[in-house]
């Protein structure tokens, strides 16, 4: 018989079968998945690092997603401004040749060329990443610039540059095509020029006089509008004294005429002829010799910084104007203007303890002693006023004041705002209402052109070329991103920055002009304007270039670099901590195995010799 008293599967010997095939079950699994256990509870008292871990490679990874695409971003937008630097070279090229030569169509070749480009900077500025339009700052979903067809001759109800430029001209030129000069004779020894009207933005402006002129008196500029005078009444001067008159262009630019005296009759160009028996006629001679040269000036050089200055009322979007003119004194204010008001032209000053918010930023009037850009003193003078601004608002454009105006700039990357709790000082100084905003684009004021006396906001009836967001912050604040938990890069642009706005207003203005190819002064208009061009389209001292904008991208591109070779370290870090976790050691599991298999063996033997077993073997025989 057999002995069934037993019960295997209660037994020590079949504990221990079960228990070696559970062990060889789990350990099967983990050599099949690579992980200690398929729950939570068995991967041991460290799992929960492992979740943490987890938690931070997917913040890695999440980061080097948004690495790749910023990166991506950041090369189109390298590759955009690359081809706008090449077609700006290529253009300046092309203004430099000399001399230029007006085709039929009343243009250069190199203007020709300058407007086929200009759509092709449209199609640059333009360009998507995805479906972010790259140079729009914050705006990402809004084409950054206008259509180079609206941009140039406008839309149904917007004015383009062209229109600008032509109101532009008239205005300058005057009525009497003088450059708002007008010509004289007090009496019948003498000659004076003055600016038609004190503080207007429009036309040459004196800016000095020279001469060598023997008995001749000459005084200015002076005066209010300014004012130059040449009396002949002491005597005729000598034959080969000179007299030079210096002014100042719409564009920022000096131009000089310079005449001579002489005995010859008629007198050769840039000379007037002495009369020995009357000054009176020697008085005249230079009146007709002074209208001609200034005439000409005029109509060539004059138009062609003109043309320059409607080319910064247009694009120049960051602009504000004021005039100031002392009523009683009638003078108009300049850079040496003292802030104070006292024996100034400004009407009421500054004192100790006013301030001037500029975008936020306060400044404020010490007696003396200023430090820094937060303070001036009350003793200072309007040019350290401007200065202290721009340095406030960030500019690379330096507010100027010219001829009673003050046009403050800011580089087209920010907003300009500025304020003073003297609301009557800073009226002094042409802003009314105690406070300065924005002003975009600017057009000629008043009917007809030709005796308008200031400019003003256009932005009704005007095309505004750049479509995109501008402000508050830098450009390349507009858009910020995080790389990494304590780290964010910036990578936005703006087509209105200052070194790409320059680019396109250059090539804009010498895409806009046409000249008649048959006029008197043509060539001298074309030279004179050709030059602007391609000196404006070289590197401008303290101004932004294309080149400090890839430098800002370049930075931003090491600095991802960075991160991402300190995550790269974390990562394997979080990787090897999770392994070591929950991962196995192969050769470790299949070694437990064998011997869990070579137990098992044994036991299966044991049990086999133990169900062999029986009362009848331990029964003697008899």
């Amino acid at each position: 018989m057999s002995i069934n008293s037993i019960n295997y599967s209660t037994s020590l010997l079949g504990q221990s079968v079960q228990n070696i095939n559970n062990q060889l079950s789990n350990l099967s699994t983990q050599l099949s998945s690579g992980v200690k256990s398929t729950n939570y509870a068995g991967m041991g008292i460290d799992e929960g690092f492992a979740v943490a871990a987890r938690g931070q490679l997917a913040n890695i990874s999440a980061f080097t997603d948004t690495m790749t695409n910023v990166t991506t971003t950041i090369n189109a937008a390298n590759a955009a401004l690359q081809s706008l630097s090449d077609t700006a070279n290529q253009v300046q090229a092309a203004a430099s040749v000399s001399p230029p030569t007006l085709t039929a169509s009343g243009q250069t070749v190199g203007q020709q060329t300058a407007a086929s480009e200009l759509s092709s900077i449209v199609g640059i500025l333009n360009t998507q990443v995805g479906n972010r339009y790259i140079f729009s700052g914050s705006a990402i979903n809004t084409p950054s610039v206008v259509s180079a067809d609206s941009m140039l001759n406008g839309t149904a109800n917007q004015a383009g540059l062209k229109q600008v430029i032509a109101e532009r001209q008239q205005a300058d030129l005057g009525t009497n095509g003088l450059g708002r000069l007008v010509i004289s004779s007090p009496t019948t020894t003498s000659v004076q020029v003055a600016e038609d009207v004190a503080g207007s933005p429009f036309g040459l402006k004196l800016n000095s006089v020279s001469s060598t002129l023997t008995n001749a008196t000459v005084t200015g500029p002076s005066g209010s509008p300014s004012g130059v005078s040449v009396d002949f009444s002491g005597g005729n001067p000598n034959p080969g004294d000179q007299i030079t008159f210096t002014f100042n262009e719409p564009d920022g630019t000096t131009d000089s005429i310079q005449l001579t005296a002489t005995n010859t009759s008629p007198a050769p160009a840039g000379s007037f002829t002495i009369d020995p028996t009357s000054t009176t006629n020697t008085a005249a001679n230079f009146n007709t010799a002074l209208t001609s040269a200034i005439q000409t000036l005029a109509n060539t050089s004059l138009v062609a910084a003109s043309a320059v200055a409607a080319g910064n009322d247009f694009f120049n979007s960051n602009t504000a104007i004021g005039s100031a003119v002392n009523d009683q004194t009638a003078t108009p204010i300049s850079g040496t203007t003292a802030l104070s008001g006292t024996g100034s032209a400004l009407t009421s000053g500054f004192s100790a303890g006013d301030t001037i918010t500029v975008n936020g930023q306060t400044l404020t009037f010490v007696a003396s002693g200023a430090t820094g850009n937060n303070q001036i003193n009350v003793t200072d003078n309007v040019q350290t006023l401007l200065s202290k601004i721009d340095a406030l608002s960030g500019t690379s454009t330096p507010s100027t004041v010219s001829g009673g105006v003050i046009t403050l700039n800011t580089s087209g990357n920010s907003t300009l705002s500025v304020s003073s709790s003297n609301a009557n000082a800073l009226a002094a100084l042409g802003f009314s209402g105690g406070s300065v905003s924005t002003v975009e684009p600017l057009r000629v004021s008043g009917s007809p052109p030709g005796s308008a006396t200031a400019l003003t906001n256009g932005s009704a009836n005007t095309v505004e070329w750049y479509t995109g967001n501008s402000g508050p912050g830098s450009a390349r604040a507009s858009s910020t991103v995080r790389v990494d938990s304590s780290q964010t890069v910036q990578f936005g642009a703006q087509a209105d920055e200052q070194a790409i706005r320059q680019a396109v207003q250059q090539i804009a203005v010498f895409a806009a002009v046409t000249i008649s190819p048959t006029g008197t002064n043509s060539s001298g208009q074309i030279t004179a304007l050709s030059q602007r061009i391609a000196n404006n389209l070289l590197p401008q001292t303290g101004q932004q270039q294309i080149s400090d904008i890839q430098t800002d991208f370049a930075t931003a591109q090491t600095t991802m670099q960075d991160v991402q070779a300190r995550q790269t370290q974390t990562q394997n870090a979080l990787q090897n901590l999770i392994s070591n976790t929950e991962g196995i050691d192969q050769n470790q599991v299949a070694s437990e195995i064998l011997q869990l298999q070579n137990n098992l063996e044994a036991s299966y033997q044991t049990t086999a010799m133990l169900s062999q077993l029986s009362l009848v073997k331990y029964l003697p025989l008899s």
